[in-house]
């Protein structure tokens, strides 16, 4: 399953997902003013982007071969007090859809080569939502909701390719079928509030169960018995060149113990912390340097990934006019949790090593070739090392 991230303003970041990548959302304090081009935007926002991977293993892993993976977004932001005088409220709709090839069934990866795998083919309805303001610094949120569009998120990891540099794989891959995030979300209730000028504090409660498992390739909003909730909260301190972050999150229902078949037990929890920093330049995610280092922790009993170190640094403004294409280059390193019976000789980790550039062609198009080099896939040294190569297409705006 793929994870794609990271984002904000208030009410204004419908408007900021229709005219930037998923992963470049602002992520100011809801109390910050408007600069003159928000406070001017459309009523009514709408976006289409298609991204493509042609991507193959050309050495290791479990299989060498060739993949075609797509992605179809479509979004649509509601200004609602300019629409029908619902003061401080906007609304927003996302309709995702997926050819569902997998790639890591090739690399052997367990953190997900390509964002944008789905394992099944499907047309969804995403995310739907509407935002409320709260004074001047607070807003909720309630809908199908995206967790990654606001928790644990990065500017600078939106530049890869791989999973887990869009959301840690410990929380990924926690729950019976994850959390709400890409491509499966559920409904949600999330608040949040700016403190001074600098703080953020957001929390949510989510269906502890995206979907409907039945019938994994439809849109269901089912609320099962026996589900629970998923408990996620997360304080940022931000500034134009830094975010640093802590979250938490607790599942109520009762899990299987993976380590132990057969026994159950509630109390599936994790914490992550994260530091992002504008080296050269003046902002966050803008021309010159950016670095983040990631850092997650999951209860190894029911989680497939127990622990998470992840980090890179990239580029922004490669050489004389080019100012908006990108460099960079990540490491990701999962220690593998309690899945299964760890083959004999298992590592016990993997690690994941990328590179990639960017060439913004135009406003509507992007290339990127990307390199993957995947160390022990999913933590087994009977699995040759893998050799992933790309290149991703997206076109719209």
């Amino acid at each position: 399953m793929g994870a794609r991230s990271p984002r904000r303003v208030l009410p204004l970041v419908a408007l900021m997902l229709a005219a930037t990548p998923a992963h470049a959302q602002d992520e100011r304090p809801t109390g910050y003013p408007r600069s003159a081009n928000e406070r001017h935007a459309a009523p009514v926002t709408l976006s289409a982007v298609y991204t493509v991977d042609l991507a193959a293993d050309v050495a290791g892993g479990r299989a060498r071969g060739a993949r075609y993976l797509d992605n179809l977004d479509l979004q649509a932001a509601f200004d609602l007090d300019r629409l029908v005088g619902w003061h401080g409220a906007r609304a927003f709709g996302y309709v995702i859809r997926d050819n569902g090839t997998s790639l890591s069934a090739l690399s052997g990866d367990a953190q997900g080569v390509s964002n944008i795998e789905t394992l099944v083919p499907a047309t969804r309805l995403f995310e739907a939502w509407v935002e409320q303001a709260v004074g001047a610094h607070g807003s909720l949120k309630a809908g199908l909701y995206n967790l990654n569009a606001e928790f644990d998120t990065t500017v600078s990891g939106g530049l890869f390719r791989l999973s887990s540099h869009g959301i840690g794989p410990e929380l990924a891959q926690s729950g019976r079928r994850g959390p709400s995030i890409f491509p499966v979300t559920a409904l949600a209730l999330r608040g949040e509030v700016a403190v001074g000028a600098h703080w953020l504090f957001h929390a949510a409660v989510l269906d502890g169960v995206p979907g409907d498992p039945a019938h994994p390739r439809a849109t269901a909003v089912r609320i099962g018995h026996g589900d629970g909730a998923l408990l996620v909260s997360e304080a940022a301190w931000l500034d134009r060149a830094t975010k640093l972050a802590v979250g938490s999150w607790r599942y109520t229902a009762r899990f299987p113990q993976r380590a132990l078949p057969g026994a159950t037990g509630t109390g599936d929890r994790g914490v992550y912390m994260l530091a992002e920093r504008q080296l050269v330049g003046e902002e966050r995610g803008g021309a010159g340097l950016s670095g983040w280092l990631r850092y997650g922790i999951a209860d190894r009993r029911y989680n497939a990934v127990r622990r998470y170190l992840g980090g890179g640094l990239v580029r922004t403004g490669t050489w004389h006019g080019r100012e908006d294409d990108q460099l960079g280059a990540s490491f990701a390193c999962a220690w593998i949790g309690a899945a299964a019976p760890a083959p004999r000789g298992a590592a016990g980790r993997e690690l994941i090593l990328e590179g990639a550039y960017r060439w913004v062609a135009g406003s509507w198009l992007s290339v990127q070739p990307d390199a993957q080099w995947v160390i022990d896939p999913s933590g087994r040294r009977d699995v040759p090392d893998a050799l992933v190569l790309a290149l991703r297409l997206k076109v719209g705006r």
